[in-house]
């Protein structure tokens, strides 16, 4: 059996102290990321810059001795590939150019040429393969369907979806097949991940909460198990961690309606109801809430205690319930970890 704590967590193993990792661990809080950001010039060519973006994954592998490393990319570089216009604004966060007709959608490159724009993100999971330390565990991500839907349709994140759900409800045809589109593109940029050397996937669905009744099980269920089901049978036994974010009831059962191994809870739920109602299903990563790597103090190493409490009957991955923001303070993840590891 595999001694890396993460790989043995997905494979349903409870252990006396969880592995850790942390959403967005590489990223702005840290003094050198920041310094290797601006080595790099802008987001983009940081990562698409293999080298540089290997180095800003393991610094806090470095630093802290987090259990697994993730892949530092973004969502959306695989909309890049598929022959979307992307570009970051200063201060407002990603742009990029809009898909909202079936022509638009049929202009899409085909998925076996994403690979080429992809090249130097495959290059950094091969470095990041022989560089990590034997006991760090490697994961490599994507985005879900219906989230990387939402960016492509609207051309910038935003707090309803709105333009996306006006899509869906307007011409569902065109909808489905950007979904689509989507969906085999990720199997493909996944699968690549995979065989070069990243040993676990997460499918980031980040804007799942706003889907409801039959458009949950539509745009966030279906199109994840289609993922997973095509991942796992051409990487037999590879671990997927599915994070359909705010899906509150939704989270119930997913792991068994997508083929998960294990599923990531935001911190709208308490660590409680989803030890009663998630991890009896099997492995549950998750779920502090990010403020208190701000804030820090007795109330982090309280609520800290609470998850580990509340999930060590059963496997469990502990993290934040969301990423890690740019104003946390870096003393307070290693509190954060000294507490999760003194059990």
């Amino acid at each position: 059996m595999t001694q890396k704590t993460l790989l043995r967590a997905l494979a349903g193993e409870t252990l006396p102290t969880p592995p850790i990792w942390m959403m967005r661990q590489a990223g702005r809080y840290l003094p050198e990321y920041r310094a290797t950001r601006a080595q790099a010039g802008d987001f983009l060519s940081l990562c698409y810059n293999s080298e540089l973006a290997a180095e800003v994954t393991l610094q806090p592998i470095r630093r802290y001795g987090f259990d697994a490393a993730i892949l530092f990319a973004d969502i959306l570089l695989l909309p890049q590939a598929l022959g979307a216009d992307l570009w970051f604004e200063t201060g407002e966060g990603p742009r990029l150019s809009t898909i909202t007709t079936m022509a638009g959608v049929q202009a899409l490159k085909p998925k076996d040429a994403i690979h080429e724009k992809l090249a130097p993100i495959y290059e950094t999971v091969r470095i990041l393969a022989r560089a990590l330390p034997k006991e760090t565990a490697l994961i490599g991500f994507a985005g879900a369907p219906w989230t990387v839907a939402t960016y492509m349709i609207a051309g910038r994140g935003s707090k309803d979806q709105g333009a996306a759900h006006a899509l869906k409800a307007a011409d569902r045809a065109t909808f489905t097949a950007l979904i689509d589109v989507i969906t085999e593109a990720t199997i493909d940029y996944l699968s690549m991940q995979v065989q070069a050397g990243a040993e676990v996937v997460k499918l980031f669905d980040s804007w799942a909460g706003s889907l409801k009744g039959q458009d949950f099980t539509d745009f966030a269920v279906k199109p994840t198990a289609r993922i997973i089901a095509a991942l796992k049978a051409k990487h037999p036994g590879l671990p997927v961690i599915a994070f359909p974010r705010e899906a509150d009831a939704g989270y119930i059962g997913f792991a068994a309606a997508t083929g998960a191994d294990c599923v990531a809870i935001d911190n709208s739920v308490t660590p409680e109801w989803a030890a009663e109602h998630v991890q009896v299903s099997g492995c549950v990563q998750g779920n502090l809430a990010p403020h208190h790597m701000v804030s820090g103090g007795q109330d982090l190493i309280d609520a800290t205690r609470r998850v580990v409490n509340a999930f060590r009957h059963g496997p469990h991955i502990f993290n934040l319930g969301h990423g890690i923001t740019p104003d946390a303070n870096p003393d307070n993840v290693q509190l954060m970890i000294d507490t999760v590891r003194a059990g």
